[in-house]
């Protein structure tokens, strides 16, 4: 499909790709997205689903899209599976930090047990206590209270 954004970076290189000017190996497009093989990939398969509008986080997707947007992601997750015969996928998104390129892209990547991916790459954390654990649930529920104004 060669739906233009009607949102573009002219220096974003997903925004290139969408427009058609940057090579790519597209595996879904429609108005809303457009998913492509990532050209360093953790495994054979690993795309990077991106919005055609230019959005350089999650938090500036418009609301009027997620839906359609993450429908994608569900069916590229299922895609990879079916197509590759995969176990299970690994579906995630990097918001600023670690994010190599600033326009919004979910990874969609191919698993199978055994492949060397190993759940997270950070280390986990424990709460120093149930108090903490407490604290730091009051400062996001007030953080979404103030975000739905």
């Amino acid at each position: 499909m060669a739906a233009t954004p009607t949102s573009s970076d002219p220096g974003c290189t997903f925004c290139r790709v969408v427009r058609g000017e940057a090579a790519s190996h597209i595996v879904l497009a429609d108005e809303i997205s457009l998913a492509f093989l990532d050209h360093r990939p953790l495994f054979r398969g690993h795309c990077l689903l991106v919005p055609r509008d230019h959005a350089p986080t999650l938090g500036d997707l418009p609301p009027a899209v997620i839906g359609s947007f993450f429908a994608n992601v569900q069916l590229l997750a299922r895609a990879v599976e079916v197509g590759l015969a995969a176990e299970g996928s690994f579906v995630a998104v990097n918001n600023r930090i670690s994010q190599s390129v600033p326009h919004l892209h979910v990874h969609v990547v191919p698993r199978r047990r055994g492949d060397g991916l190993r759940g997270f790459f950070w280390p986990r954390q424990r709460y120093a206590s149930d108090a903490e654990m407490a604290r730091v649930r009051e400062l996001l529920r007030s953080a979404i209270v103030q975000l739905r104004g």
